[in-house]
């Protein structure tokens, strides 16, 4: 058999992809899917929390905020951390976290602590999406690429489906509580899986370049079926400073700022529907478990915008459709806002928001996976996220205090569902030809 005299990267690149990488692409899936439970954990419960500390729309949806605030410092600290220490020792770092805040949050007592601790669970969040994001790109094919991270972000609503549901049954027999106390024991779950099954990333371990870097990454090859590299190239592409400058160099920073202002505008309308839906259903007299149940269909359809936008990439560049899916998100965030009559009418409706809306967002992934080079990777994802979510913790907020304010269900939707609107926009002028630099 040949063995490789060059970068190991192109192993990766160039060969077929084995089962155990699909199997990683499988395990940053359900870290993926965590996140988007664990995210959404506050929304199943909100309806719950007010109840029980007779809290108003206004200070709820500063609430709704505080794992956004945690996400953006997250996303910005432990995105870096991901390209100096790793990807898999930061996930797992995550996790510890993440499990840590849920907990915490099935404990608070009030506004100001349950704050604190969506701030924690947040910050594990944004870290681990940072991370996850590079881990997938750096385990799949060039060719199997975009596939695998669009798939990986399709993990969000998937968690929050099923998710969901448990908690549509916990909420049945339990209080608030059990939620957070549920995501908490599946986090702490995961960690001996990514223990066992996920090891670090070829590009990572090549990229460091250090004395024993070749010996572990022909150890992980091994495992991944593939043969062996003979030497690392005498150069790889380490920054010339921390990774995060290296966004802002002539060649990075326009689809540094483009990509983060995209991600900053559409996932905000993205989280107006997602933390305000269950309030909503709520306050037009259903059931808390039937409020649930209609997020739940926001992130099934969330799950079909993610599966088909992956599998339309092979046939259709990344940004038209992406472009597409996010004016199609303006569009049928507004009809949420119109209001309707059943459940089954708001279940449709929220189920083709969440299509879109979600679509839109794994598009944006893919573009920050293609466009940035392995030494900045996570740095990139974490600064776009970080960024974007750091703003987008005013989405729920703003919701909140316009509905305080007076304003109907239809003019909140509407002014929300410009975000999208403003990231078409940013992705039309990043052009297809930036996209695919790195691809």
């Amino acid at each position: 058999m040949t063995a490789y005299p060059v970068d190991p990267r192109a192993i990766i690149d160039e060969q077929p992809m084995t089962r155990f990488q699909w199997g990683v692409v499988a395990i940053m899936i359900g870290l993926n899917a965590l996140d988007g439970f664990d995210v959404l954990s506050i929304s199943f419960a909100s309806p719950g929390i007010a109840a029980a500390w007779g809290v108003d729309r206004a200070a709820l949806g500063i609430v709704l905020s505080m794992e956004l605030v945690g996400m953006a410092l997250g996303s910005l600290v432990l995105g870096g951390a991901a390209d100096r220490f790793g990807r898999r020792a930061t996930i797992l770092g995550c996790l510890v976290v993440m499990a840590t805040g849920m907990f915490g949050a099935s404990s608070a007592n009030g506004i100001a602590s349950l704050c604190g601790w969506r701030v924690l669970t947040g910050l594990g969040i944004g870290g681990m999406l940072a991370a996850t994001n590079a881990a997938v790109a750096e385990a799949s094919s060039l060719g199997r690429r975009n596939l695998a991270v669009v798939l990986m972000a399709g993990g969000y609503p998937v968690g929050a489906i099923i998710g969901g549901a448990i908690s549509a049954q916990l909420l049945r027999d339990h209080d608030w509580r059990s939620v957070f106390q549920f995501g908490g024991v599946v986090t702490l779950l995961l960690i001996p899986l990514v223990l066992w099954r996920a090891p670090e990333s070829i590009a990572f371990l090549a990229a460091r370049g250090r004395a024993d870097a070749l010996t572990r990454i022909n150890r992980i090859l091994a495992r991944m079926g593939h043969q062996p590299a003979t030497a690392l190239p005498a150069a790889i592409d380490k920054p010339a400073g921390v990774p995060l400058a290296r966004l802002f160099t002539p060649a990075l920073a326009r689809s540094t700022w483009l990509l983060t202002l995209a991600y900053l505008a559409h996932i905000m309308t993205f989280y107006f529907i997602l933390k305000w839906v269950p309030k909503i259903v709520v306050d037009m007299g259903h059931a808390p478990a039937a409020a649930a149940g209609v997020l739940v269909w926001a992130n099934v359809g969330g799950a079909a915008g993610s599966l088909l936008l992956g599998l339309l990439t092979a046939r259709v560049r990344l940004v038209p459709l992406t472009v597409a899916a996010m004016l199609a998100s303006t569009a049928l965030v507004i009809l949420f806002g119109r209001g309707q009559d059943t459940i089954a009418q708001l279940s449709l409706v929220a189920a083709l928001a969440g299509f879109c809306t979600n679509a839109g967002v794994v598009g944006l992934y893919a573009l920050v996976a293609r466009t940035f080079p392995t030494a900045v990777r996570a740095s990139a994802t974490g600064f776009v996220i970080g960024i974007g979510r750091g703003g987008s913790a005013l989405a729920p907020a703003l919701a909140g205090l316009l509905f305080a304010a007076g304003y109907a269900l239809g003019s909140v939707a509407t002014l929300m569902a410009l975000g999208s609107l403003i990231a078409a926009a940013a992705i039309a002028m990043l052009g297809q030809n930036v996209a695919d630099a790195a691809a």
